[in-house]
């Protein structure tokens, strides 16, 4: 093998490995929009580029009653602030390109976090 190619193939390798770990980093985040609204609310509020990691409150003020889900990752939302599952709670799965609406008695979103 020549000089040449040993350093091809060597570079070649790096540039592998660093993009194996990047793409396992900590800062990844969502490909997408989520956007969440009240109950007959006209405020929308829409995130894109989540982080995959940790609880994400809703910025809807009195909780989201909607929420469209356009990303690549599935979603669990919360009627807490801070993703905390209630007594009868478990939390709501919204699949990736879906949508969701709460029940008219029920409580509206406050949270939700990201499955990857």
């Amino acid at each position: 093998m020549t000089h040449c190619r040993r350093i091809g193939v060597m570079t070649g390798a790096a540039a592998l490995l660093l993009t194996a770990t990047a793409c396992s980093g900590l800062g990844r985040s969502t490909v997408g929009m989520l956007h969440f609204r009240g109950h007959d609310s006209p405020v929308e509020v829409s995130y894109s580029n989540t982080l995959v990691r940790g609880c994400h409150r809703i910025g809807v003020p009195k909780g989201a009653t909607h929420v469209e889900n356009n990303t690549r990752v599935d979603i669990v939302l919360y009627r807490t602030p801070n993703c905390e599952r209630g007594e009868r709670d478990e939390g709501i799965y919204v699949a990736t390109t879906l949508s969701n609406v709460t029940a008219p008695a029920s409580l509206p979103w406050r949270s939700y976090r990201v499955i990857h």
